[in-house]
Formats: structure tokens, sequence, C-alpha cells
């Protein structure tokens, strides 16, 4: 047998390839979009891929099933199972509850496991030639290590109201199919530590039903649902407002890149044209270079594992949208954003083109130190905004700070207290530096940075 996890730590999200090497033969378990690892893994190990399988209608990414069929020929499996609402509307085989799929001396069952969100899969594998007990299983986002998938997605980021009750109930009851497999079976969930599917991932990639049984806090409460409902459901982090387009985009036909998908340089004439139409730019520079020189209009999203995450945040996926990113870098991002299915409209010029087209418009700002904040704040005109998550918020602020998280900050301007002198922080910087820019692009420049964010502040 062969088995290899593969890791996109951008999204904190794991994909699988399961092989029989005495077949030849192999499936890839939730692939990513840019499927060119898998063709290069099948490759190096002498398999053909003739199975593809999906655990859900992923929330969180572009999952990559068409792409990996259309270049390899290989059969989609997807969920039949669920109510009419989320069924998938592309060409696939659909899987009920105990159905198996033979993959050489393989094979993979079905477990209807709802609970994240309806239709939900979760596969046990089988090695025959070594026993015919199951010896691994993936469990999607339903069970994470030391964590349960959240069932509030499909309310809180794809607007059916009165499921996430419903999801929690479902989840605790497939709970008992996990638990009820043997202790030894290995447990390879869809995401790590650092995922919006869930609120206290571990970031160990893999563990075992037993050992969950010990760790994970929701196998701790199977004979208290209440309980676990009201854990469940508090606290978990704001869901990305991309979610919804990729439940979409996840669950319907739509068009397959056969390739990375190329970004347009833009020349001078075509970068004062773009600008002038208002279109959103955005500088992929690391924050001390934005903070050193930058345009007002521009908001400041670094070109780290976070990128795909808060593009779908605050991106238009019909619009035009201009980047500030080097050449060596530009196929990167481009990777990095048809995942969450950003590959279109998108163009870029270079950090030394704008800083010589733009030479006479930059700006710069500085962040202030605790010492400076605690003097401010002595002002009754001085208002401290606090960028980061409601759970953060409520677990430690600083008093008199308002919480605004930076993900929903620009629909929310019209909070934000503009006669006042403003101190905007996170927990360690990076999100203050993008709400910082957020503000300067819509015309608030009473700002000041206090970089060192929570983290900071509680220092002695």
């Amino acid at each position: 047998m062969f088995f290899e996890r593969v890791y996109d730590e951008t999204l904190a999200q794991a994909s699988y390839v399961i092989g029989c090497q005495s077949g030849g033969v192999a499936a890839v378990i939730d692939p990513k979009r840019d499927i060119d690892t898998y063709l290069e893994i099948a490759e190096k190990n002498q398999l053909k891929i003739t199975k593809v399988l999906e655990t859900h209608i992923h929330a969180d990414f572009l999952c990559g099933s068409r792409e990996l069929a259309h270049a390899t020929g290989a059969e989609i499996f997807v969920s039949d199972e669920g109510d009419e609402d989320w069924k998938y509307d592309f060409s696939s085989t659909k899987l009920k509850d105990g159905n198996t799929i033979n993959l050489g001396n393989l094979s993979i069952e079905a477990l209807h496991t709802p609970g994240h969100t309806p239709e939900h899969l979760s596969y046990k594998l089988i090695d025959h030639p070594a026993t015919d007990a199951p010896i691994m299983l993936f469990t999607g986002d339903d069970l994470f290590l030391g964590d349960v998938g959240r069932p509030d997605l499909l309310e809180q980021a794809a607007g059916i109201q009165g499921t996430q009750e419903e999801g929690a109930k479902a989840l605790f009851q497939s709970l008992s199919v996990f638990t009820s497999m043997p202790d030894y079976v290995q447990v390879w969930p869809g995401h790590g530590s650092g995922s919006a599917c869930g609120k206290a991932l571990g970031a160990v990639p893999s563990s075992t039903i037993g050992y969950e049984k010990i760790r994970n806090w929701a196998l701790q409460l199977l004979d208290h649902e209440k309980k676990f409902t009201q854990e469940l459901l508090e606290d978990q982090p704001e869901p990305p407002t991309y979610f919804a387009k990729m439940k979409q985009l996840n669950k319907e036909q739509r068009p397959v890149l056969s390739e990375i998908p190329e970004i347009k340089h833009l020349n001078q004439t075509e970068w004062n044209t773009l600008k002038a139409e208002g279109k959103m730019i955005v500088d992929t520079r690391k924050v001390i270079k934005y903070r050193e020189k930058h345009l007002k209009t521009t908001i400041n999203i670094p070109n780290n594992k976070s990128l795909s995450t808060w593009m779908g945040w605050f991106a238009d996926y019909d619009d035009v949208i201009a980047l500030v990113a080097t050449e060596d870098e530009i196929k990167e991002i481009a990777r990095k954003l048809m995942r969450i299915g950003l590959d279109h409209n998108l163009s870029y010029i270079t950090p030394d083109e704008l800083l010589k087209w733009e030479k006479e418009n930059l700006s710069n700002y500085k962040v202030i130190e605790k010492s400076e904040v605690k003097k401010l704040m002595k002002d009754e005109d001085v208002q401290v905004i606090d960028v980061r998550g409601a759970s953060e918020y409520k677990e430690n602020h600083i008093d008199g700070a308002k919480n605004i998280f930076v993900g929903n900050l620009e629909e929310n301007i019209d909070q934000i207290p503009t006669h006042k002198q403003l101190i905007i922080h996170c927990q360690t910087g990076a999100r203050a530096a993008i709400a910082h820019s957020i503000l300067q692009k819509n015309g608030i420049q009473n700002s000041f940075n206090y970089a060192g964010g929570m983290d900071d502040w509680l220092e002695d």
C-alpha cells in the first residue's frame, strides 16, 4: 500500500493520496486545485490516479476534483446523502452510507457522518492483504485532532438559517461512528491548526481513535449532548466571507483550470486607468516595506501563509483586482489564489514600478509603543480599536477598547469614531497592519498602529 499526505499550509488543508502498488492505481481524497502536486506523486511512484473522492461540499477552498479528473480521466466520487439543497450538481458518482470503492487490493468504505455539513462523508480504508479490519479513517471536517468540525458554517457563512443546532445534533450522533472503531485506527483529518473550520485544532498531522478518546474534548461529552452543543457552538471564529462563494462553486458546474493561471503584468497606462477607476489594489509586500512607502488607496495583505484567507475576506470575486508583487512571487501568489477560486481579473505591478510611477503620491506611517498607548489613553478623545475576533476580545482586552473584527471592518466603517484619535491593535500586529491600511483606504487618517498588540500589552 502507498500513502502520502499533502498539506497546504496556506489554508491548513490536508489531502491524501492512497495507492495500491500491486495494481498501480491510486485515489486522492479532497485534492487542492493546483493538481501538479498529485500528478508528480503518482508519476514518481508509478501509479495511475483512477479515483478522486470528496468528503463534503467544502467552504474554505475550491476542491480540485474536477481538475484532477480532467487531467487523468479519474472517476469522481461524492456524497449523495443530506437534503436536496446540498446535492452536487456536476457529473460524478454518488455515494451512500456503506458504499464501497475498490482500489486494487484496497477498499474504501463511505460513512455518512453529518454534522459539519448534512452530506458529509468520512472514508474507512482497509488494506486487504494485511487485514479485513479498518486501518485508516479519513474524517474530513467532522473529527479533527483535539477538536471537531463546526456545524455553524451553513448558517454563518452560507446564510441558511436554523441549521447550526441541527448540525450540532447530527455531529453528536456521528461521533459514535468514530468511537465504535478499534482504538488503533489512524485518524487523518481534513484540516490542521490554523483552519477556520474549527476552533482548537491540533497541530500534529495524525492521531488514533484511542488517543482522541483520551484527548479530544468532544469525545469526553458523548453522554452530555446539551453541554456538547453549548461548547461546540460557543466562541467559534468568524467565518471568512468567501466561504459562501466556495460552497456555491464546489457544488455547481464551473470552469476547469488546466494549469496555474498567469497574472497579467500591467504597463503604466493600464495601471493608471485601473487606479483611476477605483479598482481594488492589494499590496502584498511585507508590513515594514509597506509602512515605509505605500499608496493610501491600497490594502496591505502580505504574501505569507494567510494571503489567500485574507484575500477571500476582502476581494470581490467579480471585480478587477491589481496586486503589488515581485515577479519572483507572482506565480506563487497565483497558485495560492486559485485555491480559493480567484483565478481571473487579476493583474499586477512590481514594487519597483510602484515606487517609480507613484513617487510623488507615496505615504508612510509609524507604529507606536505600549508606553505611548498608555499615555494617549489618558485623553478621552482617544479610542482603542481591537480588530481581533470576538472570542479573543472576550478572553482579554484593553479597558475601553472597541471590538471590530478586521474581516468585518470595511463594512462597519460607520462604527469608527472618526472624531477621535484612533489606536488600532490585534494580538501580534499582523491584523492591525491590514486594518490600518483599510482605514487609510477609506479616508480615515487619524489612526496609530499599536503593532505590539495584546501579546505586548500583557507582558510585565
